[in-house]
């Protein structure tokens, strides 16, 4: 059972009783070396016989000449005086380089979650959880080593998680790295830089087959794969879900939604989706449909196939009005415009539109998931983004594995599939993702979520669905750079207070007295948080008070020469010699 989160600090010492303390240390130890001599000489040369065990006893009699100060006794005293002094000077210069290991932040461990608090996200403990789990290989994904103590801490393998971390504090090397390095089992993950893919795929291709989606050519990957976004369009549910994908990454950040034109956009496009999904058409089709407002041939395949109501509406923005129709057809094109884009087309469209003829291998999501690959999927936000079709897919793996854990006992995966959406505000703007969060944990979907500020994650998700992720996250960490007011006052209040004793000192006619107060404060205010060090984590994990971690990056773990030699082979930009020790700058501290 946790302890409460309030502490007391201890009263100061004032400069007499301070005084006082070293003058009885230093007392106690020369009377220590005394004895130690006394006695240890004395044997040796069989002087001073009759010794009394009582060391005060000792002192005494030797000041009034009872014992004999020989040479032995002499040499013995000395030769221990030495041994306290060097001993001494050890501690001071252990304790000294501790004290500069020791960020500025360190002090609030004192009132944070520490020892038996953090059992449960232990070695030991973690790995009985794997284990129960089926999952042998690894405990979990690491998350740092608790202050004080130094002890490995791990999220479990039914955990999802959430990452505040601004720029540049190392949330790449820290956690994105060392998690996918410990997956158990299949992996997506997302992002818009290449260096997760660089670090890692060389170590993943060892467990499966490496999948890059690189329709930006961020990694300079061709497209010697490809994914039919259209094979996920099995009903008409399934088409409004996808083209809500669509919609949520044309939304520009801050855009107040149109009343009708973007919900009426939306229907439109999931229409065109369907239709292009019954007659076998590749994606693009739709694209040009959108191009044609008069053009009747969705309607006629969505009738085709008994979707009447569907056909209808589809139908009733055709006969629309002409501004009207312009409107509606103009907001469903800006949503699928990466479509038009042809290095983006190429990897969800077949060669030459046939896709019996197309050499490539064709991705199944259902196949995916029953596996150990890898699949990282690349976009950059802004003008030809192809961040709809990664949240696409990202949804399409994701619920396949769901569908898949629905048929394993207990109705979750029998080995864990990781997900990190790394950037997730830029790359991955999933509409459902936090009804779904808490979710997907307990069917051995694991989910870690990045972002570079809680207003980042708001304006993707809205202030309640980011409310929605924080609350439904069994771990939350904060890295640092963020200096978003609110959020840290918010932060501070969650990790708590403890009491501040303060002592004052006043004199009245030559009577000393002394005043003891308490007053609460936090044990980090927003200040503190704004200013964490660079590797320094503030957790809050289920059940348990706030703790403080070192987060431990991949330079410092058991993969460290593999990534290197990964970042070597694959990085055009990799230097001849990369970074031996955590502290030094390497690619996979490039966190933007």
């Amino acid at each position: 059972m946790s302890q409460p989160n309030r502490r007391a600090e201890p009263g100061r010492f004032d400069a007499t009783t301070i005084l006082i303390l070293v003058i009885v240390v230093v007392f106690a130890a020369a009377l220590a070396v005394m004895w130690a001599g006394f006695t240890l000489g004395s044997r040796i040369d069989g002087s001073n016989p009759e010794l009394p065990g009582n060391p005060f006893e000792l002192l005494f009699g030797a000041l009034r000449g009872r014992f004999t100060w020989s040479p032995a006794v002499v040499t013995c005293t000395a030769v221990f005086a030495v041994m306290i002094v060097v001993l001494l000077g050890l501690i001071a210069a252990l304790v000294l380089r501790a004290r500069r290991r020791q960020s500025r932040a360190d002090r609030a461990a004192t009132y944070l979650a520490r020892g038996r608090e953090l059992e449960e996200l232990g070695r030991r403990s973690a790995q009985r959880t794997a284990q129960r789990l089926g999952v042998a290989a690894s405990p979990g994904i690491p998350l740092g080593r608790s202050i004080p103590g130094g002890r490995p801490l791990y999220a479990l393998w039914e955990y999802v998680m959430i990452v505040l971390a601004g720029p540049r504090v190392g949330k790449t090397s820290a956690l994105v790295i060392p998690a996918i390095l410990e997956a158990p089992g299949a992996v997506i993950t997302t992002s818009n830089k290449r260096d997760v893919v660089d670090a890692t795929r060389d170590l993943r291709c060892l467990v499966g087959q490496v999948l890059i989606f690189d329709p930006q050519g961020i990694a300079l990957e061709p497209p010697s794969w490809w994914w039919n976004p259209l094979t996920y369009v099995v009903d008409d549910v399934r088409a409004y879900r996808l083209a809500e994908h669509f919609a949520s990454a044309a939304r520009a950040d801050g855009a107040v939604q149109d009343a009708y034109f973007e919900p009426a956009g939306r229907d439109l496009l999931a229409g065109m989706l369907l239709a292009a999904a019954l007659q076998r058409r590749p994606i693009t089709q739709v694209f040009e449909w959108l191009s044609e407002p008069t053009n009747q041939a969705p309607v006629d395949v969505l009738r085709q196939h008994e979707y009447d109501l569907i056909a209808a509406d589809v139908e009733g923005v055709i006969m629309a009005p002409e501004k009207q129709r312009s409107g509606v057809y103009g907001t469903a094109r800006q949503m699928a415009a990466c479509l038009k884009i042809r290095s983006i087309a190429q990897w969800v469209t077949p060669i030459g539109g046939d896709a019996d003829s197309d050499p490539r291998p064709q991705l199944d999501p259902h196949a995916f998931v029953r596996s150990s690959d890898t699949l990282y999927s690349l976009s950059r936000e802004g003008q030809g983004s192809a961040g709809a079709l990664v949240t696409a897919l990202t949804a399409a793996l994701v619920e396949a594995a769901e569908e898949h854990a629905t048929r394993q006992p207990g109705g979750r995966l029998a080995t864990p599939m990781l997900v990190v959406l790394d950037e997730a505000a830029n790359v991955c703007r999933w509409s459902d993702l936090p009804d779904l969060y808490s979710h997907y944990g307990s069917r051995g979907i694991v989910i870690l979520s990045v972002f570079q500020s809680w207003a980042q994650g708001q304006v993707a998700f809205g202030r309640e669905g980011m409310r929605k992720l924080w609350s439904a996250s069994n771990v939350k960490l904060y890295l640092g750079g963020i200096s978003e007011a609110d959020f840290l006052r918010e932060l501070a209040e969650l990790i708590g207070d403890y009491d501040k004793e303060t002592s004052s000192v006043s004199y009245n006619r030559g009577v000393r007295s002394t005043n003891h107060q308490l007053r609460r404060e936090r044990i980090l205010d927003a200040a503190e948080l704004a200013a964490l060090p660079r590797g320094r984590a503030v957790m809050l994990a289920s059940g348990t008070r706030a703790a403080l971690l070192e987060t431990t990056p991949w330079m410092a773990g058991p993969h460290a020469a593999a990534v290197r030699a990964s970042i070597a082979a694959h990085d055009p930009a990799a230097v001849t010699v990369l970074p031996e020790t955590p502290g030094d700058d390497d690619p996979g501290e490039g966190d933007s």
